[in-house]
C-alpha cells in the first residue's frame, strides 16, 4: 500500500513522497474551509495543512540527519495523512544512537515552538485574541500543531518516537529483543487505553490511529524477532565452523610405477 506514492523532489539527498490517499486529507480539509468561508476558507485551511506538513517533514529531518550521523542511509520520507515516516535502511543496535536519532525529530517540534511563540507572545499570553485569518492566526496554529506534535510522538507507544525511546532506555541493560517485546507490550496497554477513550469519547480518527499504531507495533517486533533468528543462526554456523578445523590433507600417495 505505500507503493501508492508520488515522489516530489529530493531534500539534503532524501527523496521526499506523498502517500496518494493524502489528497483526500486535502479535500476533505478543503471542503470544511469551503463550508466556513467559502473560497478564501477553503484556500486558507489547505494552506494551513500544507504548512503542517512542513512540520512533519522538518520533524522526519530531525530523524533523518541524526541517523545519517551514524552512517544510516535514510532513502525517502513518506508523508500520510497521519503524519510522517522516515525509511531508514536499517535500525541501529546501539541504544544510545538509537535514542539520539529519536529525540530529534520532537526537539525539531519543541524548536519551532521556541522559534514561533515570541512572534505572537503579546496578541496571545495578554489575552487580546488572535483573529483566524491573518499572519498571527497562522503562527499560533503553528506553535499549537508543533507543541501538539512533539508532546505527541513522546507518548510511549510503540513504533512512536516515545515507544522507540523507552525501547533504547531498556535496551542498555536488557537484550535488544527482550526490550522490543517490554515496549510492544507496554506501548499495547496504552494504545488499547486511547483506542477505548476514542471510541466512548466519539474520537473516531484518534482509535483508528492509535489502531494503525498498535499493528505498526506488532508488525515491528516481528521483523525484529526474525532479524535476531537469523543472526542466531549464522552466528551459529560461525561458532560450528571455528570449532571443526577444517580436514587436513594427508601425504600424497606414492606412485609406483612397475616395469614397463
Amino acid at each position: 500500500m505505500l507503493g501508492w506514492s508520488i515522489n516530489l523532489f529530493r531534500i539534503f539527498g532524501i527523496q521526499l513522497a506523498v502517500h496518494a490517499s493524502f489528497v483526500l486529507l486535502l479535500a476533505y480539509w478543503g471542503y470544511q474551509g469551503w463550508l466556513e468561508g467559502g473560497g478564501w476558507g477553503m484556500a486558507w485551511s489547505v494552506g494551513l495543512i500544507v504548512l503542517f506538513f512542513v512540520c512533519v517533514i522538518l520533524h522526519e529531518l530531525g530523524h533523518s540527519l541524526t541517523a545519517r550521523r551514524y552512517g544510516i542511509n535514510v532513502p525517502r520520507i513518506m508523508l500520510l495523512p497521519i503524519g510522517g515516516m522516515a525509511e531508514f535502511d536499517r535500525i541501529p543496535r546501539k541504544p544510545s544512537q538509537e535514542l539520539l536519532i529519536t529525540v530529534a525529530g520532537p526537539a525539531v517540534n519543541f524548536l519551532l515552538v521556541a522559534l514561533l511563540l515570541p512572534l505572537v507572545w503579546s496578541d496571545f499570553f495578554r489575552g487580546e485574541g488572535v483573529a483566524a485569518y491573518s499572519p498571527a492566526g497562522v503562527i499560533v496554529q503553528l506553535v499549537y500543531a508543533n507543541l501538539i506534535m512533539g508532546v505527541f510522538n513522546l507518548v510511549p507507544v510503540f513504533p512512536m518516537d516515545g515507544g522507540r525511546i523507552f525501547r533504547a532506555l531498556l535496551a542498555m541493560k536488557l537484550p535488544y529483543l527482550r526490550a522490543t517485546w517490554w515496549a510492544v507490550m507496554v506501548g499495547r496497554v496504552l494504545a488499547l487505553g486511547f483506542i477505548a477513550w476514542g471510541l466512548y469519547a466519539d474520537r473516531l480518527m484518534l482509535a483508528v490511529l492509535f489502531t494503525f499504531i498498535l499493528f505498526a507495533g506488532n508488525n515491528e517486533y516481528q521483523v525484529a524477532l526474525r532479524r535476531e533468528q537469523e543472526e542466531a543462526y549464522w552466528r551459529e554456523l560461525a561458532r560450528q565452523a571455528v570449532l571443526v578445523p577444517p580436514e587436513r590433507p594427508g601425504n600424497p600417495p606414492l606412485i609406483i610405477h612397475g616395469p614397463n
